[in-house]
């Protein structure tokens, strides 16, 4: 979003900095043990557990047999599960002493997407470390976020060393609660090697009060101040196969039920964007980040949330650079994007098939059915009767409260670790691993805390060419994420 001048917002102190359990560690410690969290990432990252994996490919299981290493060096036991050869997932536990009552779930993913070459400025496996950057795939999404988890576990396993126990079986000094920890394979394609699996057949692994989950806790700038949305909702997704009929014939003579034309002239249609709605969590984030900016930055983001599609797309025109620009207008509709399409065998033969899959993101209260009637529409009926559409993926949107401990842990820890930041709840345009978590009733919140410089893109990082991640980042959010263990824990 653009930035914007505006006075800064006196903020009342907050009530909790001086009681933050990361306070107990000494700085020399923490810089240690970020130290040791790159070096950790920087590990993993080499490791290409790219989802799908080739034939043969096993760095899903090679990254969970890593993570197990790490984790069983520092005296945290763990079980590594391979339902399917070579999707592997780790998962560890340590105890607290069983007063606090049900578990709180770190949960991250091992798989990253592709990663071609072409336009990288560093080899994308390579974890080179540059510009005050770890770079390369998953260094984003979402093996920084693994690593994180890891040295929070590796901490508190010292610290349960430190006063003569055993963290593979005794308590963890100060926990009530058991801390559970899950990096799982296949995230980034439905998670059915993986979180889905472990629901089904290992639930009591993942069993738990609350989950900390990717995508959220992560500072952005915007009219000269620092949010920090957390992810408190995202939406689903219903992939569509859409398989366009046509007439075979010779090159040589054009015919208007050309597949390839009509596959064309659907992507078109697909392409515009569709009608705006807006959910309760938009509201609420768009509502609390107006109400913090005042004025006319203010009153043009108030206006993002406007039912008239018109006035909502003008006032994300007038505020919001192209990256935001892009997050907000699909936070406010259900979108599809048609990403594969195929037709033809020869120069010279018309296609008497085509073929478009189409990447479908649901609101909150948009199911299966009503996004085929949705293609319906766009589409249109003249070229409907010509097509066949099959979902061959799908998930349900995902929404957790506001009104748990763990959300105002979160919100607590940030404040007390960035007093001028204004954490917020925000919807997901994507979905995670959350998609299984939810059927077990886990309410899963968006939180890899980082704080970024202003200047940094960090949706663009999201399964792009030169992913990276900052090294004051992480050095940021270290601590912040082992003070939510230990508060919500403790």
């Amino acid at each position: 979003m653009a930035a914007v001048d505006r006075p800064a917002t006196v903020r009342p102190p907050a009530t909790s900095r001086d009681l933050r359990p990361s306070d107990a560690v000494s700085g020399e410690e923490w810089d240690r043990a970020q130290a040791e969290l790159v070096e950790h990432l920087r590990t993993l990252i080499r490791i290409p557990s790219v989802n799908p994996p080739p034939d043969g490919g096993d760095g899903e299981l090679r990254a969970a047999r890593q993570v197990a290493a790490i984790l069983d060096a520092a005296g945290v036991p763990t079980e590594i599960l391979e339902p399917t050869p070579g999707r592997g997932s780790v998962t560890a536990r340590l105890h607290g002493d069983g007063t606090g009552g049900e578990p709180l779930l770190l949960l991250s993913h091992l798989d990253v997407v592709p990663a071609p070459t072409d336009g990288w400025t560093h080899d994308p496996f390579a974890a080179d470390l540059a510009a005050g950057h770890v770079w390369g795939r998953g260094a984003v999404d979402m093996k920084g976020m693994v690593a994180m988890e890891v040295a929070v576990l590796r901490r508190l396993a010292a610290e349960a060393r430190a006063a003569g126990r055993d963290p593979a079986s005794d308590p963890i000094p100060g926990l009530t609660r058991d801390v559970l920890f899950a990096a799982t394979a296949d995230e980034e394609a439905g998670g059915l090697h993986g979180a889905g699996w472990i629901v089904d057949h290992r639930p009591e692994l993942l069993q738990a009060a609350g989950a900390v989950n990717e995508c959220g806790g992560v500072s952005v700038t915007f009219g000269g101040r620092r949010f920090y949305p957390i992810g408190v909702a995202e939406k689903g997704y219903a992939n569509f196969r859409i398989t366009v009929h046509g007439t075979w014939g010779h090159g040589s003579m054009p015919r208007s039920d050309n597949a390839a034309v009509r596959a064309a002239a659907i992507v078109g249609r697909l392409a515009e964007p569709g009608p705006t709605r807006l959910t309760p969590a938009m509201n609420r984030f768009f509502s609390l980040v107006a109400d913090e900016l005042g004025g006319p930055t203010g009153e043009l983001v108030r206006r993002i949330a406007s039912p008239e599609g018109g006035e909502s797309e003008a006032a994300i025109a007038t505020v919001c650079d192209e990256m935001y620009g892009r997050a907000a207008r699909a936070l406010l509709r259900d979108t599809a994007s048609p990403n594969v399409i195929q037709a033809g065998v020869k120069y010279n033969v018309i296609p008497g098939i085509a073929e478009i899959q189409v990447d479908c993101r649901t609101l909150p209260g948009t199911d299966e059915v009503a996004m085929r009637a949705e293609l319906r529409r766009r589409i249109g009926e003249e070229l409907w009767a010509h097509c066949e559409a099959e979902a061959f993926l799908a998930a349900p949107a995902v929404e957790a409260s506001l009104e748990t401990d763990l959300y105002r842990t979160l919100e607590a820890t940030l404040r007390d670790h960035d007093p001028e930041g204004v954490p917020v709840p925000v919807m997901a345009p994507f979905a995670t691993d959350a998609k299984h978590t939810i059927r077990l009733g886990i309410p899963t919140y968006g939180f890899s805390p980082l704080r970024l410089s202003p200047e940094e893109r960090f949706l663009e990082r999201f399964h792009g060419v030169d992913e990276r991640v900052e090294l004051g980042a992480l050095r940021f959010g270290l601590p912040v994420l082992y003070d939510v263990v230990r508060r919500f824990c403790g």
